[in-house]
């Protein structure tokens, strides 16, 4: 699986930006997609999930501003980010989680792929 996101850039507080993520390989459709963002130096951290059954969830310091969807026609994840904050400055990354379950025997595969991150970019 190889995912390609896009859509960052410099934009003013108070402002929209909008990513996406295209996915090729893989069954795009069976995925929980997700935005992460990682401050340099820390670990990433969860700003958004959809589930594969479309059910979105966010970090609550994006709750009533951003919004996550997805076009399984298109294998594409967005993340429209709208009231955007200079602390919103930070590389985000999209991910594809995916767990598939065996009963003979019992097994449990898990898949995990990264985008290769988009800049975003907040002014005071």
């Amino acid at each position: 699986v190889q995912l390609q996101a896009y859509g960052g850039g410099l934009v003013q507080a108070g402002g929209s930006l909008r990513l996406s993520c295209v996915a090729s390989g893989g069954t795009f459709s069976d995925a929980d997609m997700a935005w992460y963002r990682q401050d340099p130096g820390k670990g990433r951290d969860l700003v958004a999930l959809i589930t594969s059954s479309g059910r979105p969830n966010y970090a609550d310091s994006v709750k009533g501003r951003f919004s996550i969807s997805r076009d399984n026609n298109k294998n594409t994840v967005f993340l429209q980010m709208d009231g955007l904050k200079p602390e919103d400055t930070v590389v985000y990354y999209c991910n594809w989680h995916h767990i598939d379950w065996t009963d003979d025997p019992p097994r449990k595969y898990e898949y995990e792929y990264w985008g290769q991150g988009t800049q975003v970019t907040v002014s005071s």
